[in-house]
């Protein structure tokens, strides 16, 4: 599989697993724990999911600078999986959150994941600014040895990053099992059991006691009380088991210490984090030697360039940054519909799934564990693409002459991310046709049925596997891919920067999930997927009108290389 790429990418990977680890155990836990912990509702909890989200990618344009000014890529990268590792070591403390220290329990909370956010933005687009620079390193390599050598090296770095993006997403893989794993051991410990509808009951118990009538409550109002009321005595006792220090029949104390100690476990988890970041600081720290120093590299090439040298580069930067910027605009909304995953799409996943025997974050490990297996089907479907060649004929608009070129099938990489929208926009219609046969209302309406109702209308697990095969199919046609165009079109001086503006386009789509969570919770669910699909084609057509304009400004850099 590392055979010709470069000796760095292993470590370089290697060293992305603790920070992925960490990733995935906020995206499976987050809004749930935000929920467990405060009691906030799922549209306050997914606010803060949104913007922990956006800050983690948009600090990343902060990070990219840093270390293109600094010219210290590996310095800039140590230290954010430092300041990772203190965010979550601040998020490990378990403090039972009560009506007295919330004031500034959930803002050190808030603080906590700033910190995660800044330490990731000083790492993840820098580690892949380094990778890139291993595959333009490799390049220049093996344009000394000629232009056949040169172009088996150009065929090298889509299939370097999407090895890559596979070994970092085993941390991915792992993360989501660890926080049910812990937690679950924590209540067993205390003779409980875990239930994932159980922590929003208790909290409204806590706030609001028993439904009382009157009081100026509506009818509705007053029914989903009983409802909630009802709901809370039946699951206590069954959560309880004999040996328990907590008396399901005291539901205030029940509640109090159900809360604790299923919070508790979760605070575990992020020690787990912490231990994470440690491992991939050591893995960076032993890989350091062999991996590319930027700063040596720009004193090795300096040269003096003559006035049309300079106006050819200028010109060729502005088309690069161009292209760069097109590919952008559309990555937007499949970040914003794709990282649903962890906000609607997480809440769905706990609401309208069967999920009694497998807890609601266990279902974050689809989509890494397809992204391990699919990934090596992929690179081989593409790769029989690109052995096989056809012939294209381009009209020179000066000359009028016909000019035969001879290429692969294997599409560029903007078909690629095109195609890659219309398979999550294939996920999400899928999504919107099952919640429409099972007639599901919205979120905040489901919640108001009785527990056996609710029951009953679940849907199967398979539900989410088949949706999270789609969705991963479409991740590995854009995001990898997409990381490696950026590497391509990146002037030198600023890779960092640039692997930044695509982290950027990330944290503009992951400012707005708390969109889908707001329409998961105030239409019909099968309206809210259904405006994912409509996001997602339009961005497919868009992309498809301007594939020929980026295809050709790559095709020009191709030739200035030579």
């Amino acid at each position: 599989m590392f055979k010709n790429h470069p000796k760095g990418l292993l470590g370089a990977a290697l060293s992305n697993m603790g920070e992925r680890f960490g990733y995935y155990i906020m995206n499976a836990v987050l809004v749930l724990f935000l929920c467990s912990k405060f009691g906030l509702d799922e549209g306050k909890s997914a606010l803060i999911y949104s913007f922990f989200y956006a800050g983690i990618y948009i600090l990343s344009l902060v990070g990219g600078i840093t270390a293109d000014k600094l010219k210290n890529y590996k310095g800039t990268i140590m230290s954010g999986l430092i300041i990772m590792a203190s965010g979550y070591a601040v998020l490990s403390i378990p403090i039972l959150s009560t009506a007295d220290n919330i004031g500034w329990l959930l803002p050190l909370t808030c603080v906590a994941l700033f910190l995660i956010a800044f330490g990731n933005g000083l790492f993840k687009g820098n580690l892949q600014a380094i990778v890139g620079q291993m595959y333009n390193n490799l390049e220049k390599e093996a344009e000394q040895k000629g232009a056949e050598a040169l172009e088996k090296a150009k065929a090298k770095r889509n299939p370097g990053f999407q090895i890559f993006y596979v070994f970092i997403n085993i941390g991915g893989f792992i993360a989501p099992f660890v926080a049910p794993l812990l937690r679950g051991w924590w209540l067993e410990k205390h003779f409980l059991k875990y239930n994932a509808g159980l922590p929003e009951l208790c909290h409204k118990f806590l706030k609001f006691g028993e439904p009382m009538v009157g009081a100026g409550a509506t009818p509705e109002e007053i029914g989903a009380g009983i409802t909630h009321f009802n709901n809370l005595t039946t699951l206590a006792p069954e959560v309880t088991q004999v040996g328990a220090s907590v008396n399901p029949a005291n539901l205030t104390e029940f509640c109090s210490n159900y809360l604790d100690i299923f919070n508790t476990g979760v605070h575990y988890s992020f020690i787990a984090s912490v231990v994470a970041m440690l491992i991939s600081l050591f893995i960076f720290i032993a890989s350091k030697k062999i991996l590319p120093n930027p700063e040596k590299q720009k004193k090795k090439e300096n040269r003096n360039y003559t006035a049309e040298e300079k106006r050819e580069m200028a010109r060729e930067i502005r088309q690069r940054i161009y292209a760069l910027f097109a590919v952008l605009g559309i990555v937007v909304f499949f970040w914003f519909s794709f990282h649903q995953n962890g906000a609607s799409l997480s809440v769905f996943a706990k609401d309208f799934v069967i999920t009694s025997t497998v807890p609601a974050e266990v279902w974050q490990a689809i989509n890494p564990f397809f992204v391990i297996t699919l990934t090596p089907i992929i690179m081989l479907i593409f790769g029989r693409l690109r052995a096989k060649q056809k012939i294209i004929e381009i009209k020179i608009k000066k000359t009028g002459e016909i000019k035969k070129i001879i290429t692969n099938c294997e599409p560029s990489t903007p078909k690629k991310i095109a195609i890659g929208m219309g398979i999550a926009a294939i996920a999400f219609l899928f999504l919107a046709i099952i919640s429409h046969i099972n007639d599901y209302p919205s979120a905040a309406g489901f919640k108001e049925m009785a527990e056996n109702v609710r029951e009953g209308m679940k849907s199967s697990p398979w539900v989410l596997i088949v949706l999270y095969f789609f969705l991963t199919v479409a991740e590995l046609f854009i995001s990898p891919l997409g990381i490696s165009f950026v590497s391509k079109v990146a002037p030198e001086n600023i890779q960092g920067l640039c692997q930044g503006l695509w982290l950027g386009a990330t944290a503009v789509g992951n400012g707005f999930l708390w969109v889908g969570t707001y329409l998961y919770n105030t239409i019909p669910i099968e309206q809210c997927w259904f405006v994912f699909v409509i996001l997602c084609i339009t961005s497919m057509v868009v992309m498809l009108s301007m594939v020929k304009w980026i295809e050709k400004i790559t095709s020009e850099k191709a030739e200035v290389a030579k």
